[in-house]
């Protein structure tokens, strides 16, 4: 098997040759500290460096997202293309300014697929490029929960959207699942046949909202995303940080074909492969929030030795971390947690 062939095989809940290894996000500050260890050049475009590294971790598959068109406005804010503007966190993550629609009927207004142009797909096209001919190339499409709260100005606004305005909330579901549709039929028609939606509905302690609103709000378009993509050939997973258990049936049911990330604080590895096995595969569950952050190169090789004892088995198992490979996790570490993998990952009649 190539890399492209492992990775699709464990996507699809097969028994590969070895474990995949991907990471749905690694933050640009990581790359290019792995650059020098790695033997590559830094002194070139930011996605040439990318791409490099990626060769010389051998990851099995590349996880990416489309551009909304988001720009500096100050040394603070952005602004997207839609015309949402965003605070930025110490660690860049944007977060909404302000509501950038307050009521239904702004939001009859708003809309954002006539805003997608074939031009937001070029950094995945030259991934893809590089890439793609042996290693997976993953789309990532922000949930429409997530792009509803980010345009209401955040998700205490959708929350109470929940409850106060259906209709409000189901119009914007209604515009992300839109340009999300529209931004599937592109990624496939460039040859990108799997993708992730990320989007958190859980804390650890258990959902964020009931189970009844979100088959009122979300259940819907999850179908219809899912639908769409399976009817153009493709893989989807779902991913959600938190104590997701209750969402875990309903998930099967509208047809995601993975799970990810299995948070260690609050999810039992052992237990959700079981419980969703035939159904969709399990990526992740290595701990992005202390061990990759403040353990020793010998503690992650431990964790994911045992996580690949726990879930490699049978198939169906994608390594990753618990979430991503944020500004805080120590390089020398990812490295560690790849090279581990990479020699704990090879399978034998589906053991280790």
């Amino acid at each position: 098997m190539n890399a492209k062939e492992r990775f699709l095989t464990a996507f699809k809940g097969g028994q590969p040759d070895k474990v995949p290894i991907t990471e749905v996000v690694i933050d640009r500050k990581v790359i290019l500290a792995l650059a020098e260890p790695l033997g590559v050049d830094r002194g070139r475009e930011y996605l040439e460096v990318y791409c490099d590294v990626i060769e010389e971790l051998d990851l099995d598959a590349v996880c990416y997202a489309f551009s909304q068109g988001r720009y500096s406005i100050s040394d603070t804010q952005t602004r997207d293309k839609f015309g949402r503007t965003f605070n930025l966190s110490p660690h860049g993550e944007p977060l909404p300014a302000w509501p950038f629609v307050r009521n239904l009927g702004e939001a009859e207004d708003f809309e954002m697929i006539s805003e997608l142009v074939p031009e937001d797909f070029d950094d995945m096209r030259f991934i893809a490029d590089r890439l793609g001919a042996e290693r997976g190339c993953c789309m990532l499409l922000t949930d429409p929960y997530k792009e509803a709260w980010l345009t209401l100005g955040g998700m205490e606004n959708l929350l109470v959207s929940f409850v106060e305005e259906p209709d409000l909330v189901h119009r914007l579901c209604r515009v992300a699942t839109d340009y999300l549709l529209k931004a599937i039929d592109i990624s496939i028609d460039m040859g990108i046949e799997t993708f992730l939606v990320p989007g958190d509905y859980a804390m650890e302690t258990g959902l964020i909202f009931s189970l009844d609103m979100y088959r009122r709000y979300l259940k819907p378009v999850h179908q219809e995303i899912v639908e769409h993509i399976h009817r153009r050939g493709g893989v989807v997973t779902k991913h959600s940080d938190g104590n997701t258990w209750d969402l875990l049936d309903d998930w099967m049911e509208v047809g995601f074909d993975g799970y990810h990330p299995v948070q260690p604080q609050c999810m039992d590895l052992r237990e959700v492969k079981q419980h969703v096995k035939g159904s969709m595969s399990v990526w992740g569950n290595i701990d992005c929030r202390t061990l990759l952050v403040k353990g020793s190169e010998e503690e992650v090789r431990r964790s994911v030795r045992d996580t690949i004892e726990i879930a490699a088995p049978g198939g169906g198992y994608i390594i990753t971390s618990s979430n991503s490979i944020h500004p805080n996790v120590k390089p020398e570490n990812y490295l560690a947690m790849v090279r581990a993998a990479h020699e704990y990952g090879r399978l034998q009649n589906g053991s280790n």
